[in-house]
């Protein structure tokens, strides 16, 4: 969600490559496109709505009023709705820990998924306790609970890993501080987002009035680092390690 709708597309289009149509929820709201494949949505945010501008991961629920009666009773917040949107209802909370989601019933878009092809390369939770988190969401979702096309939780490594098939999809980490001052340690849901060139990302960024919020980080298959637009929303892009 942001503030300037034209001026969020056109930095979103220089450093990741995205082009943009319109969507079934009207002129607010726009489906973002790389190589023809639908990839993300960014929509405006209503000047009644003192909301922060920021990268939300939605979760698709078959009942959004069953999904927020479920958010209350394990003693989270629902921030926005369950509200009419489109062609569906959306909600927005906080969980206990105070990192914000979504959560969508309705259509999801043909050819979506996360961890494939253009789309988010995966989302992952910082937050103070992996277990708890785990539990309210697991509980909240319905994960692992043996219907068709349900997701799959599992610890591994000191983290909570979602699998939706043979794709993994998120991930749930530890260590998170909420009471310091720095928004890149609180609790919060971190978006990834694939590209071919971490430093033509970075270069590009800087270009468009963004900037780099954390170093270069590294590991055996990839590249990546924290970015802001100029609006103040973070995002995490990715990137395959060189090979020589």
């Amino acid at each position: 969600m942001a503030r300037d709708l034209a001026a969020a597309q056109h930095f979103y289009a220089g450093v990741l490559g995205w082009r943009f149509r319109a969507s079934s929820l009207g002129d607010s709201f726009s489906v973002a496109l790389r190589e023809g494949m639908p990839v993300a949505g960014i929509g405006a945010l209503a000047e009644r709505l003192d909301l922060p501008v920021a990268w939300t991961p939605y979760f698709a629920v078959a009942d959004a009023d069953v999904t927020a009666a479920r958010i209350r009773e394990r003693g989270a917040t629902m921030a926005v709705g369950p509200l009419a949107f489109g062609t569906g209802r959306a909600g927005l909370a906080a969980d206990p820990a105070g990192a914000v989601f979504g959560f969508w019933q309705g259509t999801v878009v043909p050819d979506w998924s996360v961890g494939r092809g253009r789309a988010s390369a995966w989302l992952e939770l910082h937050t103070r306790d992996v277990f708890e988190a785990s539990i309210f969401y697991g509980e909240v979702f319905d994960w692992a609970g043996g219907d068709a096309g349900c997701c799959v939780a599992s610890y591994e490594h000191d983290h909570v890993v979602l699998r939706h098939g043979h794709d993994t999809v998120a991930r749930i980490s530890g260590g998170a501080v909420d009471a310091v001052p720095d928004p890149s340690i609180r609790p919060r849901w971190h978006v990834h987002f694939p590209v071919p060139d971490l430093e033509e990302a970075i270069e590009a960024t800087y270009a468009r009035g963004g900037g780099a919020v954390s170093p270069v980080g590294t590991s055996t298959t990839s590249r990546w680092v924290d970015l802001t637009d100029p609006e103040g929303a973070r995002f995490t892009v990715v990137a395959p390690q060189d090979t020589f």
